[in-house]
């Protein structure tokens, strides 16, 4: 005859409900501190696009300068930047020997910023993450230049 299990030694071979519950809060907090933090990496490595164009723009503006002694007239551009690109969308406005490029944020992470760039290579930000600021650079990750 063989001897019965004891019930002991059948409940070890599970998990009990508290260490099943301490997983799920060691998950939950991880997951608490990694979604912002990499939200916050994708953002970062759209904002780029932005500075790319514009600083491309801008090289374009001096060449058409160059070539016509004015940025432009009656408010638009002489030189053409594209009207967009994958995460942002472009403006540029003239005024003879002004202008100013501006890169809006239009899909993903890059929603809510606003940068500007003028003739003197003046960079601004005037929206980042959704909030209205006045800095005179192009803001990536905190609030200082």
């Amino acid at each position: 005859m063989r001897p019965v299990q004891s019930s002991s030694s059948a409940a070890a071979a599970g998990f009990t409900l508290v260490e099943l519950m301490i997983v799920v809060a060691i998950v939950g907090i991880l997951g608490a501190v990694a979604l912002p933090a990499y939200k916050d990496y994708i953002r970062r490595g759209q904002l780029p696009e932005a500075m790319a164009t514009m600083a491309n723009g801008r090289i374009l503006q001096e060449q058409y300068y160059q070539d016509n002694r004015t940025y432009g007239a009656g408010g638009s551009c002489g030189a053409s930047l594209p009207a967009s690109t994958t995460h942002f969308t472009y403006a540029c406005s003239a005024n003879g020997q002004t202008y100013t490029l501006t890169a809006t944020g239009s899909s993903g992470a890059a929603v809510g910023h606003v940068y500007t760039l003028d003739q003197s290579n003046a960079q601004a930000t005037t929206l980042f993450k959704g909030s209205a600021v006045t800095k005179a650079c192009w803001l990536i990750k905190g609030d200082e230049c």
